[in-house]
């Protein structure tokens, strides 16, 4: 029998979510995958950047615009690389999700793609668009931590 992995390994994240969107909600989400996917993913090739997710009539959870690259040793059977890829869901979670996104201002972003016990998963996260001033606020508080840290680190060094 083959050896599982144990634990997570992070895949691909989508670092411009957290600056654009406040985060509300986290879910973790399973992903249908074609077997070219899964071994382009085992090779670490993926992309979230312009990555969205969708909600269509039926109550089904689609990844649109993720970008696994064709893999490299694929035939002629290979995947399309932008293809949409369905979400596995449970029922109450996507009844949950789609009654929050229907206030102002909500929508749905993956977050990561990470291999958990041998598996693909997709870290999706209900958020709200954040304003410019926001952006800027969240980044001075960074930069703020950032320069507060260093000056204890020096005094702390200092004192020995």
């Amino acid at each position: 029998m083959a050896n599982k992995e144990q634990g997570t390994s992070t895949i691909a994240q989508n670092r411009r979510a957290r600056h654009d969107y406040e985060i509300e909600d986290q879910y973790e989400a399973g992903i249908a995958l074609s077997g070219t996917e899964v071994k382009s993913l085992r090779e670490g090739r993926a992309s979230l950047a312009e990555s969205f997710v969708s909600i269509d009539r039926r109550g089904e959870v689609w990844l649109e615009n993720a970008n696994i690259p064709e893999y490299f040793n694929g035939t002629w059977n290979n995947h399309a690389p932008k293809r949409r890829r369905k979400l596995l869901l449970h029922a109450a979670q996507i009844a949950k999700l789609i009654r929050q996104t229907q206030a102002k201002g909500y929508t749905i972003v993956p977050l990561s793609l990470y291999f958990k016990a041998g598996r693909v998963k997709v870290a999706i996260a209900l958020a709200r668009g954040k304003r410019e001033y926001d952006k800027r606020q969240t980044m001075r508080e960074a930069q703020d931590t950032r320069e507060a840290q260093r000056a204890m680190r020096y005094a702390n060094r200092r004192s020995l």
